[in-house]
């Protein structure tokens, strides 16, 4: 029941607009890196970081050269924004 519960919640996180365009392996690596990043904070589930993280990484220009975690420092907005849709309070 918790794997089924578990697959649910990620195919409604992940299917709206903002997760419609495809990850390449550069993409996973910078989401990666932000999820081990994140481990470990308060009232982050691994869903919630990685929704976050997600978020995050497409918020962040294809261009950039900083990871997630050095981004969101100077974008406390779309940290905001995407804390507020991955459900971290």
């Amino acid at each position: 029941m918790r794997k089924f519960a578990i697959a649910t919640f990620c195919a409604l996180v992940f299917s709206g607009p903002a997760f419609a365009q495809k990850m390449n392996s550069d993409d996973l690596k910078w989401i990666n890196q932000c999820i081990s990043d994140n481990k470990g904070e308060e009232g982050g589930t691994p869903a919630i970081i990685r929704a976050y993280c997600i978020c995050m990484n497409e918020k962040m220009d294809d261009s950039e050269t900083r990871s997630v975690t050095e981004w969101e420092k100077s974008n406390p907005e779309a940290q905001k924004d995407c804390e507020k849709q991955a459900g971290w309070k």
